[in-house]
């Protein structure tokens, strides 16, 4: 399986898989299209425009989700209660600094925009933040995955092209790690002493 040009061959797609893979919320991903771009089989800009506008859109669909129908929701599924209600605790702490943060906070990110759609924080402003939240998110991330990729390349020269299989499954194998710790933290979540239990905006 030749990695590289299947990449090359297909580099629509793999933006388009980038897009939908942050907008479900998932870093694995472009930390390898960042370590991709830095062999030159994808650009770098057009992946950051991609991982920037699905992470944009994922978060903000979960907020009008959260907003819309958050407490029947809440009331259908009790266990994501302690997450929000986690969640919400952070935001009365740290206001923007949360918003701004939680993308990289692991055990609650995933609760985070669902449990801000029942905050009385204001749409236009979470839009805003959170429009700038998300290219904090991908640029981080796409350039960490660049970093790694053009490290690599300096160590092994061109063998780092060929390299690219075994980072995908280091990747996934990290990814799959992620995966396993985000249902532990979920399973042993607790609410912050204070926090307050969800309730719907006005």
């Amino acid at each position: 399986m030749d990695v590289n040009q299947l990449i090359a061959d297909n580099g629509g797609f793999f933006y388009l898989i980038a897009f939908v893979w942050t907008f479900l919320e998932g870093e694995t991903i472009i930390l390898f299209a960042g370590f991709a771009a830095a062999q030159g089989l994808i650009d770098p800009w057009i992946l950051l425009g991609s991982a920037w506008s699905g992470s944009f859109l994922g978060d903000q669909s979960y907020f009008w989700i959260g907003r819309r129908f958050g407490t029947r929701l809440l009331g259908r599924f009790p266990r994501w209660r302690p997450g929000v209600d986690a969640a919400l605790h952070w935001l009365e702490r740290y206001n923007v600094g949360f918003i701004l943060s939680f993308r990289f906070i692991y055990g609650i990110r995933n609760f985070s925009s669902f449990a801000l759609g029942l905050s009385a924080i204001d749409w236009r402003r979470f839009l805003s933040l959170n429009l700038t939240a998300a290219g904090l998110w991908a640029a981080s991330f796409v350039a960490v995955g660049f970093f790694l990729g053009h490290a690599c390349r300096a160590i092994l020269g061109d063998i780092a092209r060929s390299f690219s299989l075994v980072m995908l499954i280091a990747f996934v194998a990290i990814g799959g790690g992620m995966w396993m710790l985000h249902r532990v933290q979920r399973r042993h979540l607790r609410v912050p002493p204070g926090a307050k239990a969800a309730t719907p905006p006005p």
